[in-house]
């Protein structure tokens, strides 16, 4: 690991800007937005949205040294956090790398939550590492893996990790459906579960920059990506995005900035005074294509909105343009949003209010600083629901 991410920076903070690699020539990755191919029938099997009910969740519980350096501690308290309030409202699975990892796990997370040795894990972003169920409304389960590359070897071509240090997460996925009993598949298509959202009920959306990417699918077009992913989530209409290429190790995640809350809603986060202009131009432009889309169902969309933090007040000023500062990237559990916390006092409050309306059910805002800053990953980054058959 390269000098300049021990101590007080990790190995691997997914939205870190990248200067060294050019970051000041990266800009917003704007094609054509609106995707048309149709599978011939779509079928039975379906990703339900996050807001169908869930049997429960799975988490990761990170442990190398190699990856987060003298952070691994402060990661570990969040991510421990995380997982027992989750437990208040599902149960949760915890995979952890070997016994010693179990036993520090459980130490952290309670009695609450289950932890498990028998699935190799290299890190904490099982929404990117895991698979993705799938239903078919006669009490099927089945699941697909997206094929992770640790972002498109970012996380070496940023920080220098070797390649080596993401080997466990690339193939968890299929460890995971193994442990609950069903069936798996291998997409023929490289991404992160992160990188796309969907209703529940034929539609996709997801950010070109992540998924049209020579690191992650090169020498397939548009067209060949978008067709794969709607077979494998069972939908029929894909709404493909801008984003933003190279300001951060996930290529621009769809989920710090547009989430579906159900079918015909998506609610969108106007970046707030904190994020630096790309992302807010980015935001802009992913609520101004939303605005004019139609679903699956032929439904327009519904676009709610709500406004980042102003400042972070916890955060020394020359962190904060590295933030995530994301109130979006919340997850779902079967009795309430769980979801960020910032320390705008304002901003905070009228989130908190905005996505409760919106759920109809409570949400729950932790403190997760050292996730949200360090990990530049959230609560959604860090789960992964199975649903309900």
């Amino acid at each position: 690991m390269n000098a300049e991410h021990r101590g007080e920076r990790p190995g691997i903070s997914r939205r870190t800007l990248i200067s060294r690699t050019g970051a000041a020539a990266a800009a917003l990755a704007v094609g054509p937005v609106l995707g048309g191919i149709q599978p011939a029938a779509a079928a039975s099997w379906h990703v339900p949205g996050e807001e169908a009910p869930h049997k429960r969740t799975w988490m990761a519980w990170p442990s190398s040294y190699t990856i987060w350096g003298n952070l691994l501690s402060k990661i570990q308290t969040d991510i421990a956090k995380l997982a027992k309030e989750v437990a208040e409202h599902e149960p949760v699975i915890m995979c952890a790398d070997g016994s010693s990892a179990a036993s520090q796990a459980r130490n952290a997370c309670g009695s609450t939550v289950t932890v498990i040795s028998s699935i190799p894990v290299s890190d904490c972003w099982v929404r990117d590492t895991g698979p993705m169920f799938r239903v078919d409304g006669a009490g099927g389960l089945d699941s697909f893996g997206l094929n992770f590359n640790a972002w498109g070897e970012n996380a070496t071509t940023f920080y220098g990790l070797p390649y080596s240090a993401y080997n466990k997460d690339r193939v968890v996925a299929g460890r995971i459906a193994a442990h609950a009993g069903v069936p798996f598949a291998k997409a023929s298509v490289v991404g992160e579960g992160g990188g796309i959202e969907y209703d529940g009920d034929g539609t996709l959306m997801a950010t070109e920059s992540c998924w049209l990417n020579r690191n992650r699918n090169p020498g397939k077009s548009r067209g060949q990506v978008e067709a794969e992913l709607l077979s494998r989530f069972g939908a029929t209409k894909m709404i493909w995005l801008p984003g933003v290429t190279g300001w951060d190790v996930t290529d621009g995640h769809i989920d710090g900035t547009a989430r579906y809350i159900k079918p015909g809603v998506v609610m969108v986060q106007l970046a707030g005074a904190v994020r630096p202009d790309v992302w807010t131009d980015n935001a802009q432009a992913i609520h101004d294509v939303l605005a004019d889309a139609t679903d699956a169902k032929g439904r327009r969309l519904q676009v709610l909105t709500i406004e980042g933090p102003d400042t972070l007040p916890r955060i020394s000023p020359g962190k904060r343009a590295d933030f995530l500062s994301s109130y979006m990237n919340w997850t779902v559990t079967n009795q309430a949003v769980i979801t960020a916390q910032f320390g705008d006092t304002a901003k905070d409050a009228a989130a908190k209010t905005a996505i409760a309306a919106a759920y109809d059910r409570p949400v729950v805002q932790l403190n997760l600083d050292n996730l949200y800053g360090n990990g530049g990953g959230g609560a959604h980054c860090v789960t992964m629901q199975e649903p309900s058959r």
